[in-house]
């Protein structure tokens, strides 16, 4: 027989599982909205991602971008460019979309750990970028056959004003959506 203590954390459990699937079904919708400019498009995904922590966290979070990656790897086209299949990931930007996992992880711990201090959430995510950029950037100069300064030259340095303003939207907005969503007791 079921407590009502029992019935509320199933009730929490399906919630979380909901919003998971909910966040990694956004991801999905920008994920392949990219404008071309090179071996590496400019992606929403990292945009979705800084949101997807201030509303589930980083433990949730990551789990939801890596339904997403599981969801591209399996070959639907949820990728840049509406792409998909694991040819993407040991492909030229592979090492981005493994990279991504980590703006998960590291800002939102920063956003979890810091709930108050908007520059820091700023800081955590910066950091998670730079594991992309540097992940990224890595495995394009190796897959391309190009110098890493080549590599950086076409993989980094057209994003960084992007990526900084898309950063400056999410520290802006994340919190406010996040208290939103606390108050209707939906997170």
């Amino acid at each position: 027989m079921h407590s009502v203590s029992d019935e509320k954390k199933d009730q929490t459990k399906v919630k979380s599982l909901v919003l998971i699937a909910l966040m990694s079904a956004v991801i999905c919708v920008l994920g392949p909205l990219s404008i071309p400019i090179g071996p590496v498009p400019i992606s929403l995904t990292n945009l979705a991602i800084y949101f997807i922590v201030y509303i589930l966290g980083w433990k949730k979070g990551t789990v939801s971008y890596l339904i997403y990656l599981m969801i591209g790897m399996i070959g639907l086209p949820v990728f840049s460019s509406f792409s998909g299949g694991l040819g993407k990931l040991v492909g030229p930007t592979g090492g981005y979309l493994i990279g991504f996992i980590f703006v998960a992880l590291i800002s939102g711990l920063f956003v979890e750990s810091f709930p108050e201090q908007r520059i820091l959430h700023f800081v955590g995510m910066v950091l998670g970028t730079v594991v992309v950029y540097t992940l990224g950037t890595a495995w394009l100069a190796y897959q391309a056959k190009m110098t890493f300064g080549a590599a950086l030259a076409v993989g980094v340095t057209p994003f960084i004003v992007g990526d900084v303003i898309k950063m400056i939207l999410a520290v802006v907005f994340g919190p406010n959506i996040r208290r939103t969503l606390q108050k209707a007791n939906l997170i």
